[in-house]
């Protein structure tokens, strides 16, 4: 008889040691209070040019040009940039009907830096027209760059080729160009980037889809970027 009671108690014991255990461990736990989250402030909206006044629109305008004269020094002074040193073209202003077109519009005019000098296509808005540039090094090509002067149409581009040092074509770029005359220089930069080509790349052709942007077009210059 005591054995059975001392084994009941035990049994007791044991429950309640367990009961209180399973207690412990579903009390819940305390977390620290997160901590307040600072307000996100929107930044002021960018003034829209009617609500600048003359001292900020000539600072904004002064600006522009600042940006654009470092673009176009970055550029010019590329070091993995070369500029064309040889051009021909479908084309050239005055050269219909057999006559010899001026030296003011040759395709000759392309070869070399930026100096204000153009070549000049033959039609305003019937077909297509193309410049092609001949460069001294062979590189493996990242970029090409093509200098108009504003007003003349960089929209109208409408393909790009390298040909590599077999005399093979690769058009690396076709479609309707976005590249608008840039209001902040006299000039354009049409730049065309891509994958660095496994061919080494020793000339660069331009086509123009006339009607696209009527009007005659003009080059002054052009460069071919890579090592």
């Amino acid at each position: 008889m005591k054995k059975s009671i001392l084994l009941i108690i035990l049994l007791s014991s044991l429950c309640l040691m367990a009961c209180h255990k399973k207690t412990e461990e579903a009390a819940p736990v305390e977390t620290a209070p997160k901590a307040t989250e600072a307000p996100v402030l929107n930044a002021p909206a960018a003034k829209t040019e009617a609500e600048m006044s003359d001292a900020e629109k000539e600072m904004a305008k002064k600006q522009a040009l600042m940006d654009y004269g470092v673009m176009e020094d970055t550029y010019m002074n590329d070091s993995k940039a070369q500029w064309a040193s040889s051009a021909k073209a479908s084309s050239t202003f005055g050269d219909d009907d057999g006559k010899t077109p001026s030296s003011s519009n040759v395709a000759d005019n392309v070869v070399g830096k930026v100096d204000g000098k153009t070549w000049t296509n033959n039609n305003q808005e019937i077909g297509f027209d193309w410049l092609e540039l001949t460069y001294d090094k062979p590189v493996a090509a990242t970029e090409v760059r093509l200098v108009m002067p504003n007003g003349d149409a960089p929209e109208a581009i409408s393909k790009v080729e390298l040909q590599d040092t077999e005399s093979k074509w690769h058009t690396v770029w076709s479609g309707i160009s976005d590249v608008k005359n840039d209001s902040r220089g006299n000039r354009t930069w049409f730049v065309k980037t891509f994958p660095k080509t496994a061919y080494q790349v020793k000339a660069v052709k331009y086509t123009m889809a006339n009607n696209v942007s009527h009007g005659y077009k003009y080059v002054d210059a052009a460069q071919l970027v890579g090592e």
